[in-house]
Protein backbone atom coordinates (compact mmCIF):
# COMPACT_ATOMS: atom_id res chain seq x y z
CA UNK A 1 0.00 0.00 0.00
CA UNK A 2 3.10 2.21 0.82
CA UNK A 3 6.37 1.91 -0.45
CA UNK A 4 9.52 4.13 0.32
CA UNK A 5 12.73 3.84 -1.38
CA UNK A 6 15.80 5.34 -0.47
CA UNK A 7 13.85 8.03 1.07
CA UNK A 8 15.35 11.12 2.24
CA UNK A 9 14.16 14.74 3.33
CA UNK A 10 16.13 17.55 4.45
CA UNK A 11 15.58 20.85 6.60
CA UNK A 12 18.07 23.44 7.34
CA UNK A 13 19.48 22.15 10.03
CA UNK A 14 20.00 18.74 8.46
CA UNK A 15 18.45 15.43 7.80
CA UNK A 16 15.09 14.67 9.41
CA UNK A 17 15.10 11.21 7.37
CA UNK A 18 17.92 9.83 5.69
CA UNK A 19 17.83 6.45 3.44
CA UNK A 20 14.49 5.27 4.20
CA UNK A 21 13.11 2.49 2.61
CA UNK A 22 10.31 0.47 3.55
CA UNK A 23 7.03 -1.41 2.35
CA UNK A 24 3.56 -1.05 4.35
CA UNK A 25 1.56 -4.23 3.03
CA UNK A 26 -2.39 -3.69 2.09
CA UNK A 27 -5.30 -4.28 4.62
CA UNK A 28 -2.31 -3.88 7.70
CA UNK A 29 -2.75 -1.16 10.50
CA UNK A 30 0.88 -0.32 11.06
CA UNK A 31 2.18 1.68 14.36
CA UNK A 32 4.68 4.50 13.45
CA UNK A 33 6.64 4.81 17.00
CA UNK A 34 9.90 6.82 17.74
CA UNK A 35 11.12 9.68 20.02
CA UNK A 36 10.42 13.05 19.69
CA UNK A 37 12.09 14.24 16.30
CA UNK A 38 12.70 11.03 14.78
CA UNK A 39 11.13 11.61 11.54
CA UNK A 40 7.67 9.80 12.42
CA UNK A 41 5.54 13.30 10.98
CA UNK A 42 7.94 14.08 8.29
CA UNK A 43 7.75 10.31 7.25
CA UNK A 44 3.93 11.31 7.00
CA UNK A 45 3.73 14.29 4.94
CA UNK A 46 6.12 12.79 2.15
CA UNK A 47 3.92 9.88 2.05
CA UNK A 48 0.66 12.26 1.53
CA UNK A 49 2.31 14.43 -0.49
CA UNK A 50 2.79 17.44 1.66
CA UNK A 51 6.39 17.86 0.85
CA UNK A 52 9.18 16.44 -2.03
CA UNK A 53 11.67 14.73 -0.59
CA UNK A 54 15.26 15.95 -1.34
CA UNK A 55 16.01 11.73 -2.44
CA UNK A 56 14.70 8.79 -3.26
CA UNK A 57 10.35 8.18 -3.46
CA UNK A 58 7.74 7.50 -1.67
CA UNK A 59 4.36 5.51 -3.02
CA UNK A 60 0.95 5.07 -1.77
CA UNK A 61 -1.05 2.61 -4.19
CA UNK A 62 -4.20 4.32 -4.29
CA UNK A 63 -6.22 7.50 -2.36
CA UNK A 64 -4.44 8.42 0.61
CA UNK A 65 -6.57 10.45 3.62
CA UNK A 66 -4.27 12.40 6.36
CA UNK A 67 -5.61 13.87 9.89
CA UNK A 68 -2.69 15.71 11.30
CA UNK A 69 -2.11 15.84 14.91
CA UNK A 70 -4.10 19.13 15.88
CA UNK A 71 -7.08 17.96 14.08
CA UNK A 72 -7.16 21.24 11.77
CA UNK A 73 -10.39 21.90 11.74
CA UNK A 74 -12.81 25.80 11.43
CA UNK A 75 -13.63 26.57 14.88
CA UNK A 76 -15.86 28.93 13.55
CA UNK A 77 -17.97 26.61 11.15
CA UNK A 78 -20.40 24.19 12.30
CA UNK A 79 -20.32 20.37 11.56
CA UNK A 80 -22.47 20.53 8.60
CA UNK A 81 -20.46 23.13 7.25
CA UNK A 82 -17.14 21.55 7.91
CA UNK A 83 -18.66 18.77 5.74
CA UNK A 84 -19.98 21.06 2.92
CA UNK A 85 -16.17 22.28 2.64
CA UNK A 86 -15.31 18.70 2.63
CA UNK A 87 -17.31 17.90 -0.14
CA UNK A 88 -16.58 20.60 -2.19
CA UNK A 89 -13.10 20.09 -1.95
CA UNK A 90 -12.62 16.47 -2.75
CA UNK A 91 -13.49 14.98 -5.66
CA UNK A 92 -13.97 11.54 -3.72
CA UNK A 93 -16.93 12.30 -1.35
CA UNK A 94 -19.08 9.99 0.44
CA UNK A 95 -21.79 12.17 2.16
CA UNK A 96 -24.25 9.55 3.23
CA UNK A 97 -21.86 7.69 5.26
CA UNK A 98 -20.39 10.99 7.16
CA UNK A 99 -23.76 11.90 8.05
CA UNK A 100 -24.51 8.40 8.89
CA UNK A 101 -21.35 8.12 11.17
CA UNK A 102 -21.99 11.42 12.68
CA UNK A 103 -25.60 10.43 13.55
CA UNK A 104 -24.48 7.33 15.23
CA UNK A 105 -22.22 9.48 17.93
CA UNK A 106 -24.65 12.08 18.89
CA UNK A 107 -22.44 14.74 17.65
CA UNK A 108 -24.80 17.77 16.33
CA UNK A 109 -24.68 19.27 12.82
CA UNK A 110 -25.36 22.82 13.86
CA UNK A 111 -22.93 22.33 16.81
CA UNK A 112 -19.77 25.57 16.26
CA UNK A 113 -16.72 22.48 15.97
CA UNK A 114 -15.03 25.34 18.67
CA UNK A 115 -17.45 24.03 21.30
CA UNK A 116 -17.03 20.18 20.74
CA UNK A 117 -15.48 17.93 23.29
CA UNK A 118 -11.72 16.79 22.11
CA UNK A 119 -13.03 13.31 21.45
CA UNK A 120 -15.84 14.52 19.20
CA UNK A 121 -13.31 17.25 17.25
CA UNK A 122 -11.73 13.79 16.68
CA UNK A 123 -14.62 11.94 15.87
CA UNK A 124 -15.28 14.81 13.25
CA UNK A 125 -11.69 15.05 11.80
CA UNK A 126 -12.01 11.27 11.63
CA UNK A 127 -15.21 12.04 9.51
CA UNK A 128 -14.04 14.05 7.26
CA UNK A 129 -11.22 11.86 6.19
CA UNK A 130 -12.89 8.26 6.00
CA UNK A 131 -15.61 10.36 4.06
CA UNK A 132 -13.10 10.73 1.06
CA UNK A 133 -12.98 7.01 0.97
CA UNK A 134 -9.55 6.60 1.36
CA UNK A 135 -7.19 3.22 0.33
CA UNK A 136 -4.46 4.21 2.86
CA UNK A 137 -5.40 6.55 6.22
CA UNK A 138 -2.78 8.21 7.99
CA UNK A 139 -2.84 9.66 10.94
CA UNK A 140 -0.27 11.56 13.11
CA UNK A 141 -0.48 11.40 17.08
CA UNK A 142 -4.88 10.94 16.81
CA UNK A 143 -5.08 10.28 20.34
CA UNK A 144 -3.07 12.93 21.80
CA UNK A 145 -4.43 15.01 24.26
CA UNK A 146 -7.31 12.94 24.44
CA UNK A 147 -9.59 11.28 27.86
CA UNK A 148 -9.65 7.56 28.10
CA UNK A 149 -12.72 7.11 26.94
CA UNK A 150 -12.30 8.88 23.83
CA UNK A 151 -9.03 7.41 22.85
CA UNK A 152 -11.21 4.07 23.26
CA UNK A 153 -13.53 4.96 21.21
CA UNK A 154 -11.41 6.64 18.70
CA UNK A 155 -9.55 3.34 18.15
CA UNK A 156 -12.92 1.68 18.08
CA UNK A 157 -13.94 3.03 15.17
CA UNK A 158 -10.62 3.12 13.13
CA UNK A 159 -10.64 -1.01 13.63
CA UNK A 160 -14.53 -0.76 12.60
CA UNK A 161 -13.30 0.79 9.25
CA UNK A 162 -10.56 -1.94 8.87
CA UNK A 163 -12.53 -4.73 9.61
CA UNK A 164 -15.52 -3.24 6.99
CA UNK A 165 -13.93 -1.94 4.68
CA UNK A 166 -10.32 -3.60 4.29
CA UNK A 167 -8.97 -0.41 5.27
CA UNK A 168 -5.17 0.11 5.52
CA UNK A 169 -3.90 2.52 8.16
CA UNK A 170 -0.66 4.46 9.35
CA UNK A 171 -0.57 5.55 12.61
CA UNK A 172 1.58 7.52 15.25
CA UNK A 173 1.43 7.61 18.80
CA UNK A 174 4.21 7.72 21.74
CA UNK A 175 1.75 5.43 24.01
CA UNK A 176 2.89 1.72 22.61
CA UNK A 177 -0.29 0.72 25.10
CA UNK A 178 -2.70 2.27 22.67
CA UNK A 179 -1.04 0.48 19.53
CA UNK A 180 -0.85 -3.54 21.18
CA UNK A 181 -4.57 -4.25 20.44
CA UNK A 182 -4.90 -3.09 17.07
CA UNK A 183 -2.06 -2.84 14.92
CA UNK A 184 -0.20 -5.90 13.12
CA UNK A 185 2.88 -4.46 11.59
CA UNK A 186 5.43 -2.14 13.28
CA UNK A 187 7.68 0.57 12.37
CA UNK A 188 10.21 2.36 14.39
CA UNK A 189 12.11 5.29 13.12
CA UNK A 190 14.81 6.42 15.61
CA UNK A 191 17.32 9.55 14.48
CA UNK A 192 15.76 10.10 10.65
CA UNK A 193 16.38 6.31 10.37
CA UNK A 194 14.32 3.40 9.58
CA UNK A 195 15.07 0.63 12.31
CA UNK A 196 12.79 -2.10 12.98
CA UNK A 197 9.81 -2.56 10.39
CA UNK A 198 8.12 -5.94 10.46
CA UNK A 199 4.75 -7.99 11.55
CA UNK A 200 3.82 -7.53 15.38
CA UNK A 201 3.64 -11.23 16.27
CA UNK A 202 6.84 -12.38 14.23
CA UNK A 203 8.78 -9.66 15.65
CA UNK A 204 7.65 -10.45 19.26
CA UNK A 205 7.95 -13.91 18.39
CA UNK A 206 11.80 -13.91 16.62
CA UNK A 207 12.89 -12.16 20.10
CA UNK A 208 13.48 -12.94 23.64
CA UNK A 209 14.13 -11.28 26.88
CA UNK A 210 17.12 -13.41 28.59
CA UNK A 211 17.73 -12.61 32.04
CA UNK A 212 20.85 -14.75 33.88
CA UNK A 213 23.51 -14.27 36.22
CA UNK A 214 26.02 -11.51 35.74
CA UNK A 215 28.91 -13.48 35.13
CA UNK A 216 26.94 -14.20 31.72
CA UNK A 217 27.40 -10.93 31.24
CA UNK A 218 31.10 -11.65 29.30
CA UNK A 219 29.54 -13.17 26.81
CA UNK A 220 28.17 -10.13 25.49
CA UNK A 221 29.76 -8.50 22.27
CA UNK A 222 27.31 -5.37 23.42
CA UNK A 223 23.76 -4.09 21.71
CA UNK A 224 23.66 -5.09 18.41
CA UNK A 225 26.49 -8.01 18.56
CA UNK A 226 26.06 -11.70 18.85
CA UNK A 227 26.52 -14.29 21.25
CA UNK A 228 26.39 -17.58 18.90
CA UNK A 229 23.55 -17.90 17.27
CA UNK A 230 21.80 -14.90 19.15
CA UNK A 231 22.05 -10.81 18.10
CA UNK A 232 22.12 -8.92 21.48
CA UNK A 233 19.52 -5.99 21.01
CA UNK A 234 20.07 -4.44 24.21
CA UNK A 235 21.54 -5.16 27.09
CA UNK A 236 21.47 -4.01 31.06
CA UNK A 237 23.25 -5.07 34.10
CA UNK A 238 23.38 -4.87 37.67
CA UNK A 239 25.84 -6.27 40.05
CA UNK A 240 24.44 -9.52 40.06
CA UNK A 241 22.33 -10.28 36.99
CA UNK A 242 22.37 -9.34 32.96
CA UNK A 243 18.80 -8.85 31.42
CA UNK A 244 19.11 -8.65 27.37
CA UNK A 245 16.61 -8.43 24.65
CA UNK A 246 18.02 -10.74 21.67
CA UNK A 247 17.08 -11.78 18.34
CA UNK A 248 17.51 -15.20 17.61
CA UNK A 249 17.35 -18.70 18.86
CA UNK A 250 17.81 -19.54 22.49
CA UNK A 251 21.17 -19.90 23.95
CA UNK A 252 21.81 -23.45 25.56
CA UNK A 253 23.85 -22.93 28.67
CA UNK A 254 20.26 -23.53 31.10
CA UNK A 255 21.68 -20.44 33.64
CA UNK A 256 19.38 -18.05 30.67
CA UNK A 257 15.73 -17.71 31.82
CA UNK A 258 13.93 -16.55 28.57
CA UNK A 259 10.52 -15.34 27.84
CA UNK A 260 8.98 -13.48 24.86
CA UNK A 261 8.33 -9.34 25.10
CA UNK A 262 5.83 -7.57 25.36
CA UNK A 263 5.52 -4.87 22.62
CA UNK A 264 6.18 -2.10 24.42
CA UNK A 265 10.02 -3.95 25.86
CA UNK A 266 10.60 -4.62 22.04
CA UNK A 267 10.57 -0.97 21.14
CA UNK A 268 12.02 0.23 23.93
CA UNK A 269 14.70 -2.35 23.51
CA UNK A 270 15.37 -0.73 19.97
CA UNK A 271 15.02 2.99 20.58
CA UNK A 272 17.60 2.72 23.35
CA UNK A 273 19.80 0.97 20.67
CA UNK A 274 20.07 3.23 17.22
CA UNK A 275 22.17 0.61 15.67
CA UNK A 276 20.27 -2.09 16.36
CA UNK A 277 18.15 -3.02 13.29
CA UNK A 278 15.00 -5.62 12.38
CA UNK A 279 14.02 -5.30 9.06
CA UNK A 280 11.94 -7.79 6.98
CA UNK A 281 12.66 -9.31 3.52
CA UNK A 282 11.20 -8.74 0.46
CA UNK A 283 8.96 -12.43 0.90
CA UNK A 284 7.97 -11.24 4.13
CA UNK A 285 6.58 -7.80 3.12
CA UNK A 286 4.72 -9.55 0.39
CA UNK A 287 2.55 -11.19 2.80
Amino acid sequence: MLEATGLGVRYRRGWALRDCSLALPAGRVAALVGPNGAGKTTLMHAAVGLLAPARGSVVVRGQAAFVAQDKPLYETFTVAEMLTFGRRTNLRWDQPAALKRLAGLDIPLDRKVGRLSGGQQAQVALTIALARTPDLLVLDEPLANLDPVARHDVMRAIMAEVAEHGLSVLLSSHVVSDLEETCDWLVVLNGGRLQVSGDIEDLLAGHLVLTGPAELAGTLTGAGGSMGRVQVVAASRTARQVRMLVRGEPPLDPRWRARQPGLDELVMGYLRSPESVALPGLAQVGR
